[in-house]
């Protein structure tokens, strides 16, 4: 498995990953929209095949934001997930922000374990963050002078 710069001909596939793992998606307007502002968007490929990616920027001056990030169902449990949340914090770690944020559904307890092994930390929960009236966790991973606290 490789993780590699997004390229435009990935949009389909990254556009099906987001759709089998999602509820609500982004669309995939949104997807080109977000690559074409320059946000960080990375791809996990194996045997020449997208099977996850991860999207993020930063959100503020000193605050990152992992807008997105989906494995492929048949692929999960594969390492992928970790090797794009690594990549993610490490390349927003340079950027000598204070912390990344994410969303995470607040029923979704994997991902928010998912992302405790990480130490993302919850921050607070917002009711009816969703369209179908689920709440979301806000998780956050502090940072201390561009290095994990």
């Amino acid at each position: 498995m490789i993780v590699r710069k997004f390229k435009p001909t990935d949009l389909k596939r990254v556009f099906e990953i987001e759709n089998m793992s999602f509820n609500q998606s982004y669309g995939i307007n949104m997807f080109q929209k977000l690559y074409e502002m320059g946000v960080g968007f990375l791809v996990a490929e194996e045997d020449g095949y997208v099977i996850g990616y991860v999207i993020f920027w930063i959100k503020y001056e000193n605050q990152g934001h992992i807008i997105s990030i989906a494995v492929d169902k048949n692929h999960r449990r594969s390492k992928a997930g970790t090797e794009l949340l690594i990549r993610a914090i490490s390349i927003l770690s340079m950027l000598k922000i204070d912390a990344i944020y994410l969303e995470v559904n607040e029923n979704n307890t994997g991902a928010i374990e998912f992302y405790k092994t990480f130490n993302f930390k919850v921050d607070r929960t917002v009711p009816g963050y969703y369209e179908n009236g689920d709440g979301a966790k806000i998780m956050y991973l502090p940072l201390k002078r561009g290095k994990v606290a």
